[in-house]
């Protein structure tokens, strides 16, 4: 099966009879013959359309649990997702809103440390932060403007 369009509706209906993981859609696709390209293009717009459980995993993680991407992509690559996949996941989240739950987050925990120096207090609340799965970077960046 080469043509995009027809591997895509047969996919559609195989995860809509049943919640699928990604291991398991990939072994039907290669099973109807399709070519490793379009494997991985199937994927990408089953995850797009919300058949599988890569967009609503990035989403669901950052929203409710309020991790970063680092900890979201770690997830991800232990249930075997590929590159790719994770990649258009991780684009469904906001990066304003990806800035402001962080900045909150930095903001919390810095409002709990009581009784210690600032260095100490931008030490913890930084680790925190990156424990949380975002980027170090980004972290230290705002980290080191609090007072």
């Amino acid at each position: 099966m080469n043509n995009i369009k027809d591997l895509l509706g047969k996919a559609q209906h195989y995860c809509a009879y049943s919640e699928r993981c990604h291991a398991d859609v990939k072994l039907k696709l290669y099973e109807w013959g399709a070519h490793p390209d379009l494997v991985n293009e199937t994927m990408a717009k089953l995850i797009e359309q919300g058949f599988l459980y890569a967009l609503a995993y990035c989403r669901g993680k950052f929203i409710h649990n309020h991790w970063g991407k680092v900890k979201i992509m770690q997830g991800l690559k232990a249930k075997q997702i590929s590159n790719y996949c994770i990649n258009k996941g991780l684009q469904s989240i906001d990066e304003a809103e990806y800035l402001e739950s962080l900045k909150k987050i930095i903001n919390n925990y810095w409002d709990k440390q009581k009784g210690m120096k600032e260095f100490d207090k931008k030490g913890k609340t930084a680790k925190f932060a990156i424990q949380k799965g975002y980027e170090s970077n980004l972290v230290w960046e705002i980290v080191n403007n609090l007072k």
